[in-house]
C-alpha cells in the first residue's frame, strides 16, 4: 500500500517507521514547508493519506487530499465541531473516505468500553459525582483533548444525570492555572494539564462522601498511536465512507 504522510513531526516519523516495517511504501511526505506537494503525482498515487497536524491545519489538509480523491486517516483533533457537517457531506454524498479517531490506541479503545460500562452502573447511584482529567505534553494545542471529549460523550450517553461536558481548569506548561474545576450538577467537568512530554493520561473519577472509584489510561509512549493509525490506513484502503475505530475493531 502507498501511504502519503501529512505532517512530519514526532508522530509522522513514528508512523513512517511502523508503515515501512509492515511492508508499505511512503509515496509522499507533505509538511508545512512543501504544501505544493499536495498537487504532485506522488501524492495522488497514494492509496491513503495519514494526517497528524494541528487543529488549524487539519480540515484544510483533508480538503486538499479529497481534491485528489485520496482517502484520509486523521488523528488531528480540535476541528470537528466546526466542520462535522462538511465532512459528513463529503463522505456520504460526494464519495470521499475519512477515518477519524481522537486516539488510535487499542488500549484507549478498550478503556472507553470500560468507561461506558462503568457509567451504566453508576447511573443508578447519584451520590457518586463524576469528573475527568487529561494530561498531555506541552506541545498539545487543544484542551480538553479530543480523546477526553470522546470519552465524555460516551459517558454522557449512559449517565443520564449529566447532560453536557464543560471545559474545567487548565494548568498550562508554565504551571499557571485558568478556568474552574467547579461545574453545575448536570455538567461533566474536564480538567486539563499540559506537562513535560506526557503522551497522554486520561482519568475518570466517581467521588462520593464515602469513597472514590477511579479508572485511568496512561500511555507509555506514542508507539500504540502510530501502530493504530497504520492499521486504520490498511482498513481504510479497503473501505469507503466515514469510518471510526468501531468500524476497525468490529470488522
Amino acid at each position: 500500500m502507498k501511504i502519503a504522510l501529512i505532517g512530519y513531526g514526532k508522530m509522522g516519523h513514528m508512523i513512517e517507521e511502523v508503515a515501512l516495517k509492515r511492508g508499505h511504501e511512503i509515496a509522499c511526505i507533505v509538511d508545512v514547508d512543501n504544501q505544493e506537494d499536495f498537487n504532485s503525482k506522488a501524492f495522488s498515487s497514494a492509496d491513503v493519506a495519514i494526517e497528524f497536524t494541528t487543529p488549524a491545519a487539519a480540515y484544510g489538509n483533508i480538503c486538499k487530499a479529497f481534491a485528489h480523491d485520496v482517502k484520509v486517516v486523521t488523528g488531528s483533533t480540535g476541528w470537528q465541531a466546526e466542520h462535522a457537517d462538511d465532512i459528513r457531506r463529503f463522505c456520504e454524498r460526494e464519495g470521499q473516505t475519512l477515518f477519524w479517531s481522537s486516539n488510535f490506541s487499542l488500549g484507549v479503545y478498550l478503556f472507553n468500553q470500560v468507561n461506558e460500562y462503568l457509567a451504566q452502573l453508576m447511573d443508578g447511584y447519584p451520590d457518586y459525582d463524576v469528573e475527568m482529567e487529561e494530561v498531555h505534553h506541552v506541545h498539545k494545542l487543544d484542551a480538553p483533548s479530543g480523546t477526553a471529549i470522546t470519552l465524555a460523550e460516551h459517558l454522557l450517553a449512559q449517565l443520564h444525570r449529566k447532560t453536557e461536558w464543560v471545559k474545567g481548569r487548565l494548568i498550562d506548561p508554565q504551571g499557571h492555572a485558568s478556568g474552574s474545576s467547579e461545574g453545575k450538577p448536570q455538567q461533566l467537568v474536564i480538567n486539563s494539564i499540559r506537562r513535560d512530554e506526557v503522551p497522554g493520561i486520561h482519568t475518570i473519577r466517581y467521588n462520593s462522601p464515602f469513597d472514590e472509584i477511579t479508572i485511568t489510561h496512561s500511555a507509555h509512549n506514542r508507539g500504540g498511536f502510530a501502530l493504530g493509525a497504520v492499521l486504520a490506513a490498511e482498513f481504510t484502503a479497503k473501505h469507503e465512507g466515514l469510518l471510526t475505530m468501531d468500524d476497525l475493531f468490529k470488522a
